[in-house]
């Protein structure tokens, strides 16, 4: 699978086809975002009361099926609807991005779990291909940031030009003002130009010259980089790293998927298409992603769950290998994860296999090893994978 090599940072318009179902989609970026206005945030689901709950549903369900926020715990019936929609773009996904099933699946985990995907492998492996495809199964807008030396950070966020007409400063959206952004090679651009994207990532909302703007919903960056050892990379920032909910690596694929994957994009190009994307069907729209992105908050997390998370967390931090463990804002991200993997299933609570079935993508990529560890060959992923089998579920 070859990556688009298209130079530059900018907007890259969707492509609908005849075969693509009718979907309503939001217009182009706004010349002129809203100012953001304030939410009310919502918490995670409660606890209910283990000793009263009935024979066949588990302990730490809520009997009544509502959390102690006074919010609607998640049905078994719109459990199952997103998994169902899930698994079609998944599969839709699968028919472009030949062999990689898994890491579509965890792209539209990380979705769903309101966070971004970070994919750091070689070029030309398909990384650019599956977000690509990512936004068009989803029916979202997509833009695309080519992150060069000289990128600056308005390029990214947008910034305020004076209109010579008015005499004065208009605001220009930036590339960031998308709903699939894919940060391409981001680690090709300096620390301070991949930092234009922490305040995006993190708020949903960019603030320039004093004013805030809000960023549509659902907005995931998919950031691509290649290995530190190539020519002209920068390392991300720590605490950039952070902020992805996940990282993945794509690899070569097997063989049978190489053969399909040159036979579809070294073939002829339908009438009308100009390349394979076209080809992709849109499954479901980016409003209802919005709101399956809220309904996987309303999953049960017991506080039992809850428990294993913080004490695995705690294991990396005082971990004599580790100079760094992991963060309060990656524990956040389990449970979320862990909430994802639960609804992908179509269950309606979280148990501790949903914890340790995305431990390694979500923790992974934040784990800073001791330079004697490191000298002597040790990995991330085995660190986790050693806090896993040393801390027990209760």
């Amino acid at each position: 699978m070859m990556q688009d090599d298209a130079p530059g940072p900018g907007p890259e318009d969707d492509r609908s086809t005849d075969r693509a179902p009718a979907v309503p989609t939001a217009p182009a970026a706004p010349a002129a975002p809203t100012a953001r206005r304030a939410r009310a945030t919502r918490a995670d689901p409660g606890t209910g009361n283990p000793a009263d709950a009935p024979a066949g549903i588990p302990a730490d369900i809520p009997v009544d099926g509502a959390p102690a926020s006074g919010i609607p715990a998640l049905t078994e019936a719109e459990a199952r609807e997103i998994a169902t929609e899930a698994e079609s773009v998944i599969s839709e996904i699968a028919t472009v991005v030949e062999g990689k099933r898994e890491v579509a699946q965890t792209s539209l985990l990380v979705l769903l779990a309101g966070g971004h995907l970070l994919i750091e492998d070689i070029p030309g492996v398909g990384k650019t291909m599956l977000a690509k495809s990512l936004a068009a199964a989803l029916g979202a807008k997509r833009h695309r940031i080519q992150f060069t030396p000289d990128l600056l950070p308005g390029d990214v966020t947008g910034a305020s030009i004076f209109n010579q007409a008015t005499s004065e400063f208009e605001f220009r959206p930036g590339a960031v003002f998308t709903q699939i952004l894919l940060a391409d090679e981001i680690n090709r651009a300096s620390p301070k130009t991949q930092s234009a994207l922490l305040e995006a990532m993190e708020e949903r909302q960019v603030s320039v010259d004093g004013t805030t703007y809000e960023l549509e919903e659902p907005f995931m960056v998919v950031a691509t980089a290649n290995p530190v050892e190539m020519e002209g990379t920068y390392r991300l920032p720590e605490a950039q790293r952070d902020r992805f909910l996940a990282q993945t690596s794509m690899g070569y694929p097997v063989q049978s998927a190489e053969t399909r994957m040159l036979a579809a994009q070294a073939g002829p190009v339908p009438v009308g298409d100009r390349d394979v994307l076209d080809a992709v069907r849109t499954r479901t729209t980016p409003e209802r992603i919005a709101a399956h992105v809220r309904a996987v908050r309303r999953v049960h997390a017991s506080e039992v769950i809850l428990d294993y998370v913080v004490r695995l967390a705690a294991a990396t931090r005082s971990h004599p290998q580790v100079t760094l463990g992991a963060s309060p804002r990656a524990a956040v991200h389990l449970v979320r994860a862990a909430k994802a993997h639960a609804v992908l299933d179509g269950r309606t609570f979280v148990d501790p296999e949903d914890v340790r079935s995305v431990i390694m993508p979500v923790w992974r990529h934040r784990m800073h090893l001791t330079p004697q560890a490191l000298s002597r060959g040790a990995s991330a992923g085995e660190l986790v994978d050693q806090v896993l089998r040393n801390t027990s579920q209760t």
